[in-house]
């Protein structure tokens, strides 16, 4: 999953950026309003994190922006301003919730997970399953077969992307977004080098192979027909 972090304080925001990618997710980051209002509106999120003192855009008018642009990304403010007028004006200005700083990162974690299953309206697994195939959010393990299979954290990624998106193909440009922090350069052979990796450990060592290419398109996990 993808998280848009808008936050031009360099400490919290290193703070906020290695937290999320250490629990999986993707992350994109703007160091002020202008730009994270640009990246909002044209990639995909699945939440955002915006603070309210930013740099050339506020964020208050970024998310009124946002809502006006007709984007229903799940947005969690943050801010040092703790009253009760303040809380209830971001959330009118269009914000999901609103968080105070400072604020511990397991707190921020869970309401951003919070918002993501309200959005999409089904409850954030803690395992994904698929064909003898098995990822475990929490612990990190994967397993095919019950053989235990060690990933590297981006391979991790890829694979649970894939997961998510079963018997769907994906183009290249679709996991470069959720999966790297960066926009897709179709010049580079970034996402089929790490998918030749992937295969190595998921599927080279089993009959089944899983992990398909279709030409011209993107891959796709599904069992062969």
């Amino acid at each position: 999953m993808r998280i848009l972090v808008i936050e031009d304080d360099k400490n919290i925001a290193s703070f906020i950026l290695a937290g999320l990618r250490d629990n999986g997710y993707s992350v994109d980051h703007a160091e002020d309003g202008e730009n994270g209002l640009d990246m909002a509106l044209t990639f995909s999120y699945d939440a955002a994190v915006v603070d309210i003192m930013l740099p050339k855009l506020d964020g208050l008018t970024l998310i009124e922006e946002m809502r006006k642009q007709k984007d229903n990304t799940p947005v969690i403010i943050l801010s040092a301003k703790r009253a009760v007028d303040d809380r209830i004006r971001g959330l009118q200005k269009g914000g999901d919730d609103y968080l105070t700083k400072p604020f511990s990162f397991s707190e921020l974690l869970a309401r951003i997970q919070a918002l993501i299953r309200r959005n999409t309206g089904v409850s954030e697994p803690s395992s994904l399953s698929y064909a003898g195939l098995s990822l475990n959010l929490l612990t990190r393990e994967v397993k095919r077969d019950h053989t235990p299979i060690v990933l590297q954290p981006l391979e991790f990624s890829l694979l649970e992307y894939l997961m998510r998106n079963a018997e769907r193909v994906v183009s290249k440009n679709m996991i470069m977004e959720h999966v790297w922090d960066y926009n897709f350069d179709p010049q580079t052979n970034i996402v089929e080098a790490r998918i030749c990796r992937l295969r190595d450990k998921i599927d080279n060592e089993f009959d089944i192979k899983l992990i398909q290419t279709i030409r011209g398109v993107g891959y796709v996990l599904k069992k062969p027909s």
